[in-house]
């Protein structure tokens, strides 16, 4: 049987012989008169190892005969027996081809060419010797019959599937730890990659094994652990903009470094609530020292709930050596007092995981998770359990409920900022804008038509997606057109199709139209204010009759969609000069959306703006942040382009700037000039009283920008208040007011 290249675990090494192998097996375990055990591999009876039933000969058969045997069932060798079925003799390959060599006739009987004395036999109940490899081929004897044939394939073939079993298992362990481990070779080569790493870092086990780890993790200090052999413990480190603790250790064997692990804990979540809550440092550099000093203890049991292995961790933390622990059950644990509670018993007894809470004997308080490994048939093999000592944390909940109600308002305030829809297109964290939404998802349930407005980049098309993906149709297609953009002689074939022979150039077959195509879904049609009026009577029609025609053709075609619509004109100012139909527009007007501009909601221009930095540093493999000044100027700023405008500035000033902290002299000169002027300086005479001075500057800045605008909407934008505000204070002070 040809050798495979077969994976085996660590404590084994492929060699170049059969018989090395069986030695390196001896080596690794010990033989006594039962069986044979090696690195956890039992080698048993000859009778579990042989190829009963062999292929025999008679000692009157031709080489002629035997080689077509041989050849037939892929044999080298055959026992030769007499018609008694009693052993009298061993012939193999060689002996065909000797025979051949020097007679030169086939005709040759075995009984010539075979070996007929000492043939070396063993029986069904011998337990394998070592110098059974060097034989090769070994007749199986039970009384003086031969019941089967011992060779060195049998028995490799047995220990790699034993090897198999054990390297299955401890794959199934390291991957039902919780926490993310990757392991490479002292070449940098990854080895292992467990199912908590795949999850967290983006990568599949199969894309990543066998290949250097600098080519998928640039900044990774495993080669540095291959390199000094000093391990590196609560290292904090940033990947794919999360934060994470790893702890990395050198893999030594024999005094020599044969490899790096690291074991990663993800603190993103905490270490965003630091960022946001610096006034209460001294509360985050103690949860930060917890977390950095945080190793999770780690214990693994059997079915039966009897302790295989515990590591270095699992000591420290709860005071008990290994020696005390390991080879006993967690029922005697608990009688000896060394423990309060098992969860790998309560694991036992439910088949599902479990998680508790228990004090230790050093006075620790942990909390321990029991995870259970699962053979294919449902039984339980092993319980993995971690252990993470909470006791700082217990003694930190106090301190926590002091300022309970000051880090509930900045953790909804964090929660508003993470708001995201449209497949995290859009961000939503002004108030005004979550009440757009909220009735925006609302209105989605119905089929009415929908009419969005606003101006250019305030994120209508997003609006129209929010609606569709959470309506009853999302599931059909999604049709978008711009009505602006396709050439008026071109926009009703676009919309409605056409038949064979409608116009010059028309293809024979006919085509079909984004109405029929949007059959069962929706169609977004966008500027709808650009529309040609004849074409508004058409879409009148089909929105009313549910049904349209196509250019050159007489039979209706019924269809069933969702017609979405937007503009960024007045459309009332259109009807008013003919410019739009009316019927049309009340069709299209049944449910209005407005989306504000984003100067009206200037408190979501830093949420967005992290969002879009976010987007753009990971879209170009970047890590850019910018200061507080920045962010000042960017709420400053009027923003005529809107939400678009302030996405085209963030991904500019991400790929322009040389330097990772985006500062004022990077932005465009119109926004760093213009925004901060915005903000004047003012000055007082003399001491007066507080409310008459700002009633004094509030006129003063009122009766600039009415004299500047003309109407209380647009001075009201500027502003950055409501236009009810500007109307009111304007009676107040009897400023003029012009038409509103």
């Amino acid at each position: 049987m040809p050798e495979k290249d077969y994976a085996y675990p660590e404590h084994f090494t492929i060699l170049e012989s059969p018989r090395q192998r069986f030695k390196t097996v001896r080596k690794a375990g010990k033989i006594n008169k039962d069986k044979i055990t090696a690195g956890g591999i039992t080698l048993v009876k000859v009778k579990e190892v042989m190829t009963a039933e062999p292929i025999t000969v008679k000692p009157d058969q031709t080489i002629r005969e035997v080689a077509g045997i041989f050849a037939d069932h892929r044999i080298d060798g055959a026992p030769v027996i007499n018609n008694a079925g009693k052993l009298i003799g061993l012939v193999t390959k060689g002996h065909i081809l000797k025979a051949i060599h020097e007679r030169g006739d086939l005709q040759v009987t075995v009984a010539e060419v075979m070996k007929s004395d000492n043939i070396r036999t063993v029986s069904p109940e011998d337990l394998v010797q070592e110098e059974y490899v060097e034989l090769g081929r070994l007749p199986v004897v039970s009384g003086e019959r031969v019941v089967g044939m011992f060779t060195q394939s049998d028995l490799m073939r047995v220990v790699i599937d034993r090897l198999k079993l054990v390297r299955n298992e401890m794959e199934t362990i390291i991957n039902s730890i919780y926490n993310p481990i990757i392991s490479v070779d002292e070449r940098g080569i990854i080895r292992l990659f467990n199912r908590s790493a795949e999850k967290l870092l983006g990568k599949t086990a199969e894309q990543v094994v066998g290949k250097n780890i600098k080519a998928f993790f640039l900044t990774s200090r495993l080669l540095n652990i291959l390199r000094t052999g000093e391990a590196e413990t609560t290292r904090k480190i940033r990947l794919n903009d999360k934060y994470f603790i790893s702890n990395r250790t050198p893999v030594i064997r024999d005094g020599k470094i044969v490899g790096a692990v690291a074991v990663l804990q993800e603190i993103t979540e905490i270490e965003e609530i630091s960022q946001e809550l610096q006034y209460v440092k001294e509360l985050n550099a103690e949860l930060d020292a917890i977390i950095q000093s945080s190793f999770d203890g780690l214990f693994v049991s059997d079915g039966s709930g009897k302790v295989l292995r515990v590591n270095k961790a699992f000591e420290r933390i709860t005071g008990l050596a290994a020696e005390n622990v390991i080879g006993k059950t967690m029922q005697e644990l608990i009688e000896e007092g060394a423990i309060a509670q098992s969860a790998s018993l309560l694991l036992t007894k439910r088949k599902e995981p479990v998680t508790i809470m228990q004090e230790n004997r050093n006075g620790s308080v942990t909390l321990v998770t029991g995870n259970p490994v699962l053979d294919e048939n449902g039984r339980l093999l092993r319980v993995v359990t971690n252990v993470r000592d909470i006791t700082e944390l217990n003694l930190l909940k106090h301190k926590l409920e002091q300022v309970e109600e000051l880090t509930k308002h900045y953790e909804n305030e964090l929660q508003q900022m993470k708001i995201k829809y449209a497949g995290g297109k859009m961000v939503a964290s002004s108030p005004k804008m979550r009440d757009l939404i909220e009735l925006v998802i609302r209105l989605a349930q119905v089929d009415s038509t929908v009419l969005i407005q606003g101006e250019s980049g305030v994120g209508k098309e997003l609006i129209a997606e929010i609606i569709r993906m959470n309506s009853p149709r999302k599931e059909g297609p999604f049709v978008k057109i711009n009505c602006g953009a396709i050439p008026e002689n071109l926009l009703e074939s676009e919309l409605f199709g056409y038949e064979d022979g409608a116009f010059t150039g028309a293809r024979k077959e006919g085509k079909a139209g984004l109405f029929e195509l949007a059959t069962g879904g929706t169609l977004f049609l966008d500027e709808i204010s650009e529309l040609p009026l004849n074409l508004q009577v058409k879409l009148l029609r089909v929105i009313q009759e549910k049904e349209y025609t196509r250019v050159g053709g007489i039979k209706p075609i019924k269809i069933d969609i969702r017609i979405i619509a937007a503009t960024n004109r007045d459309l009332a100012e259109m009807i008013e000069k003919k410019q739009f139909r009316e019927d049309l527009f009340y069709r299209l007007n049944v449910v209005p959306i407005h989306v504000p501009p984003l100067r009206e909601r200037r408190e979501e221009i830093p949420a967005l703006a992290i969002h879009f930095l976010n987007r753009f540093n990971q879209q170009y493999s970047l890590h850019k942040s910018m200061t507080s000044e920045v962010m000042d100027l960017l709420v400053a700023y009027h923003w005529p382009g809107n939400v678009r405008e302030l996405e085209n500035l963030v991904e500019r000033l991400v790929v322009a700037t040389p330097r990772d902290t985006i500062t004022r002299e990077d932005l465009p000169s119109y926004l760093a000039g213009t925004a901060m002027e915005q903000v004047s300086e003012v000055s007082v005479a003399d001491v007066l009283p507080l409310k008459y001075a700002v009633e004094s500057v509030e006129r003063q800045i009122l009766e600039k920008a009415f004299a500047r605008f003309k109407t209380t909407r647009r001075v009201a934008q500027e502003l950055g208040v409501n236009q009810s505000t500007v109307v009111r204070k304007a009676a107040k002070y009897n400023i003029a007011c012009c038409e509103h």
